[in-house]
């Protein structure tokens, strides 16, 4: 059996990106990421993936029990990137400015992704 360690790859999605879900049961929505697994290659995506979590009462952490209801992870290969300059789901590309920096744009429009 092969026990490596997953590897830690960037994802090119970061935390308070908006994206589009383009796969799965959550197609077509659109959210801010609240946050990004990279070992596992996920990103959690606000009012997407919506799971319910059975929860049992516990007073002395001041948890009240019932059925809550979050997002889960989505895999990053679901979702892309909204360009603000077009306003549709794009691509990323990298791009060096003349000062040395690398910022991510849009393939459709050129427009960059503030950072």
């Amino acid at each position: 059996m092969n026990h490596e360690k997953p590897m830690k790859v960037h994802l090119g999605i970061r935390h308070g990106d908006n994206v589009k879900v383009i796969a799965g049961r959550s197609k077509g929505r659109t959210g801010k990421v609240l946050s990004v697994n990279p070992l596992k290659h996920t990103v959690t995506v606000e009012h997407a993936n919506i799971i319910k979590r059975h929860t049992r009462p516990n007073p002395s952490k001041n948890v009240k029990g019932g059925i809550l209801e979050k997002e889960g992870p989505v895999h990053v290969s679901s979702v892309m990137l909204i360009c603000p300059g077009c306003g549709k789901h794009a691509r990323v590309g990298h791009t060096t400015l003349p000062d040395g920096t690398k910022v991510r744009t849009c393939r459709r429009c050129n427009t960059t992704f503030e950072n």
